[in-house]
C-alpha cells in the first residue's frame, strides 16, 4: 500500500512524539538566551544549583511553556513535520539525510 504524500493525517505517534520533539527543539532554540543563563549558572553553582539557580529555572520553564502552550506554534511545527513526511514519502530519503551535505567527486 503506497502512501499519499500529501495526506495530512496524523498517527498518535506523530501527534503525540514527533511533533512534540520538534516543538521542544525549536522552543530551545527559541529560548537559548534561557537556557544558557540556566547553564551558566548551574556550572557556576555545583551541588548548590538547585537552590541558587531558581530564578534562571523558573524564567527557562516559563519560556518553554509558553511556547508548549501556543497553538500557533503547535501549528507551525506540525506543518514543518508534515512538510519533511511528505518530501520523504516522495523520495524515501530521511530528511537527516536529504540535509547532509552530498560528497564532492575528486
Amino acid at each position: 500500500m503506497a502512501l499519499d504524500p500529501a495526506d495530512q493525517h496524523l498517527r498518535h505517534v506523530e501527534k503525540d512524539v514527533l511533533i512534540p520533539k520538534i516543538m521542544r527543539e525549536k522552543a530551545r532554540e527559541r529560548c537559548s538566551e534561557q537556557v544558557q543563563d540556566f547553564t551558566r549558572c548551574c556550572k557556576d553553582s555545583g551541588i548548590l544549583m538547585v537552590v541558587k539557580c531558581r530564578k534562571e529555572n523558573s524564567a527557562l520553564k516559563d519560556c518553554l511553556t509558553a511556547y508548549y502552550n501556543d497553538p500557533a506554534f503547535y501549528e507551525e511545527c506540525k506543518m514543518e513535520y508534515l512538510k519533511e513526511r511528505e518530501e520523504f514519502r516522495k523520495t524515501g530519503i530521511p530528511a537527516k539525510k536529504r540535509l547532509q551535505k552530498l560528497p564532492t567527486s575528486i
